[in-house]
């Protein structure tokens, strides 16, 4: 499915929901059952991406950047509040959370829910193969060529190829080791 630039729009097409401002690249292809949400921010894909039945990407007012070669697998989530950006060649396993904010919780006095969140960008370099499960949480960067592990939770910085697992998430070996 090849969709061009597009602006404000919304359309269902064959259980496929697209909304708000979104381009994506040459070659793409979104299955039947994926949501990209870009309402009230801004989705952009490169080329040769794809993204399975029930992948959901919502850019809730920020701006998800998503390069080339990009597989996003079934159950996956991006919440880009705080804005995400993804290199090329990057591999997202199935049930993935990549939420780029926080929740504010410290005053007592009040609900968490009425303390608002954080902003906090992800970065996601080139390269890259996130794990089945695996959480990566506002704030974080995930450095050219690692690997995380299945249900690894990622908060904060990576080394360059390295292999991370766990929660929180630690550097175990570095590829070619």
């Amino acid at each position: 499915m090849r969709i061009g630039s597009l602006s404000h729009y919304y359309c269902l097409l064959r259980g496929l929901v697209l909304r708000g401002y979104l381009r994506v690249g040459r070659k793409a292809r979104i299955k039947q059952g994926a949501f990209i949400d870009a309402y009230r921010g801004r989705v952009v894909i490169g080329d040769r991406f794809k993204i399975h039945r029930g992948g959901f990407i919502d850019a809730q007012k920020g701006t998800i950047e998503i390069g080339s070669n990009v597989s996003i697998n079934p159950y996956s989530i991006l919440y880009g509040l705080g804005g995400i950006r993804i290199g090329n060649d990057v591999r997202i396993a199935a049930h993935v959370v990549i939420v780029s904010f926080d929740h504010r919780y410290d005053d007592v006095s009040k609900a968490i829910t009425m303390q608002g969140v954080v902003a906090k960008p992800i970065v996601i370099e080139d390269d890259v193969w996130i794990g089945a499960g695996a959480k990566i949480l506002g704030g974080s960067h995930i450095a050219k060529g690692c690997v995380i592990g299945a249900n690894a939770v990622v908060k904060g910085k990576t080394e360059p190829y390295g292999i991370y697992v766990g929660s929180p998430a630690r550097l175990l070996k570095y590829r070619g080791q």
